[in-house]
């Protein structure tokens, strides 16, 4: 494999405003529009050529939102920053940010459409 594992992520939501106010808030940037037919469909910002994979908030009929399986996790200078901002927006922490040892940190919160994110940092 030459390129990194992930190459796009998709976020399934329900109620996409309530769903962009808390990703906009969360990590302080804006989500763009992207064009589908049938699916409305918000992107997070992307670097070209940069490490990581990018991302939308997804949403279309028949899918629900929550309970699903796949934790995606947002890289963060410092993820308790971003674990107070969750708060703030209306989402909530599932375990607040702890060492993975030379890994760096995680917390675990839920969006407020019930999907569970990570939250990765070295310090």
């Amino acid at each position: 494999m030459q390129n990194n594992p992930i190459g796009w992520f998709e976020i399934y939501v329900q109620d996409m405003d309530r769903a962009k106010k808390f990703y906009e808030s969360v990590f302080q940037n804006k989500l763009e529009r992207l064009e589908s037919p049938g699916i409305e469909m918000w992107s997070f910002p992307m670097v070209k050529d940069g490490m990581g994979a990018t991302g939308a908030l997804v949403k279309m009929e028949g899918v629900p939102s929550g309970a699903n399986s796949v934790l995606v996790y947002f890289m963060c200078e410092d993820c308790a920053v971003e674990a107070v901002r969750v708060k703030d927006a209306g989402g909530q922490i599932q375990k607040e940010k702890f060492s993975i040892g030379q890994y760096g940190f995680i917390a675990l919160a839920t969006d407020t459409e019930g999907n569970m994110i990570g939250l990765h940092s070295m310090k």
